[in-house]
């Protein structure tokens, strides 16, 4: 049992020994894949360990969100793997408790306190990427509450979801921003087709989601109807907080892991000293970053928001992430035409493959290094916005 009061003391006893357990069936290399995650998912919700800072009316610890930034950069730490409904934890499950009805909030979180009911985050489209200001997908109102006509790509782990929290233009005549709103659609509801999307890996996680003519009932929209684009930032703000940690621990120790791979490569002495000096520029960047984090998660134990920060951070980590990754896989040599798919005795190269290839998706995922840079350009910089999408 994690006693509260000595949380974070049994928790890193729990997690190592959980841990453990964990590896004796999936290894290091397959932190990534699904069954895996579904599994560490599944033992920490049996170990109480999802709902921390939530009010203990919903099934919650009250904790300090100080003591959760904590737990994360443990489990960051000991190299605990993503579960698998990460987006209900970090995103959906803050938001529900801030913006939620009370039976909304009765509905929705028990199923991801216990990780019996899995989400998924319905924002991009086909035609408009990560502009989330021209979202295309419609609800018509009707009698009992909306028929939802519409596609959403891009779609994290529709296949095995229960439930999606989309962004949805419910005034018929809305552009931009306005018009728009959070609606929570059962992904098992009549109407609704998912079609996996093959990744570079080999892998299928992401998904084009289809709603053909769904029905979606009354109190099934957080907020009021026209909210959503108030929402969904509030809901990116957790994502860019707290939950960005873990990413920023990992990367560190993929630039030790780098720092390794190059002194044990066979060099020529002016080869080696061209790395090196790459090399040094990430370990820069790095700091840099961290400094960034160090600076967001004040914030966020503070009670505050992290802002501009949260797109300077994501935008920062993602491409150096990527950077260390094109390193890694310079170092392989040959190996690295091996795939990622390839199997013993080859599983450490092709795990730098598939992580080198799923970097690619770093800058995408979460709003383009594009969007951020707009973010950080009309925000900080106080650039001219772009008349289209704010008008």
């Amino acid at each position: 049992m994690i006693r509260t009061e000595n949380f974070l003391e049994d928790a890193d006893a729990w997690l190592r020994a959980a841990l453990a357990r964990l590896r004796a069936r999936y290894p290091d290399t397959a932190s990534h894949t699904p069954e895996c995650r579904q599994a560490w998912n599944r033992m920490l919700c049996e170990a109480d360990l999802i709902a921390l800072t939530w009010p203990r009316e919903y099934g919650g610890r009250e904790l300090p969100t100080a003591t959760l930034i904590a737990f994360h950069e443990l489990c960051a730490r000991l190299h605990a793997p993503q579960p698998i409904n990460s987006i209900a934890h970090a995103i959906l499950a803050p938001t529900l408790l801030r913006f939620g009805t009370p039976a909304q909030k009765a509905l929705f979180l028990p199923g991801i306190r216990d990780g019996s009911e899995i989400w998924c985050q319905g924002y991009s489209e086909p035609q408009t990427g990560s502009d989330l200001s021209s979202v295309r997908t419609r609800a018509r109102a009707e009698p009992a509450g909306w028929l939802v006509d519409g596609r959403k790509i891009w779609t994290t782990q529709a296949h095995l979801a229960k439930w999606c929290f989309a962004l949805v233009r419910t005034e018929p005549d809305s552009q931009a921003h306005r018009g728009l709103s959070f609606m929570l659609i059962d992904m098992r509801a009549h109407g609704v087709r998912v079609e996996p999307i093959r990744q570079m890996t080999g892998e299928a996680d992401y998904n084009e989601v289809l709603f053909e003519a769904v029905a979606v009932p009354e109190g099934r929209i957080l907020g009021e109807p026209g909210e959503g684009w108030r929402i969904a930032m509030a809901a990116a703000e957790y994502e860019r907080g707290i939950y960005f940690m873990p990413r920023v621990v990992q990367l560190e120790d993929e630039l030790r892991e780098l720092e390794a791979a190059l002194a044990q490569a066979p060099l020529a002495p002016d080869e080696r000293a061209v790395h090196a000096r790459r090399v040094q520029d990430l370990a820069d960047a790095c700091q840099v970053i961290r400094w960034r984090v160090d600076r967001v998660l004040r914030q966020v134990a503070s009670g505050d928001t992290p802002g501009i920060d949260g797109a300077m951070l994501k935008l920062m980590w993602s491409e150096t992430r990527q950077q260390v990754w094109e390193q890694r896989v310079e170092l392989l040599g040959e190996a690295a035409i091996l795939g990622p798919q390839a199997g013993a005795p080859y599983a450490a190269p092709a795990s730098v493959l598939r992580e080198f290839l799923w970097s690619r998706a770093e800058t995408i995922v979460a709003g383009t290094s594009e969007i951020q840079r707009n973010i950080v350009g009309e925000r900080l910089l106080g650039l001219p916005k772009d008349r289209k999408q704010h008008a």
